[in-house]
């Protein structure tokens, strides 16, 4: 044999180095959407008090898009049945 280790190999190298920057890119986008959720939730915590765990938890599951969207639309709520109105409609094809 040649003596050559797997890890010694480029595409060894090359496959752990896409990895990783997979990795990467999946836990910034993780953090997106923990981050853009839990802003989400102080808003409308701030503005319409406590928010119940089921709201939340759809609030959560949305993705990344949802969030966005969710975050220009609750400036237009008045009271909580807007954000339920806004969880129930028909999701919108994304661009």
């Amino acid at each position: 044999m040649l003596g050559l280790q797997l890890a010694d190999t480029r595409v060894y190298r090359e496959a752990k180095e896409e990895g990783r920057l997979e990795g990467q890119l999946e836990g910034r986008l993780e953090g997106r959407l923990e981050g853009e959720s839990a802003l989400i939730l102080r808003l409308l915590q701030r503005r319409f008090g406590a928010v119940d765990e089921v709201l939340a938890a759809r609030i959560q599951a949305l993705e990344i898009e949802q969030l966005e969207s969710l975050a220009e639309a609750l400036l237009d709520f008045t009271t909580l049945n807007d954000l339920v109105l806004w969880l129930n409609r028909p999701l919108q094809p994304l661009n």
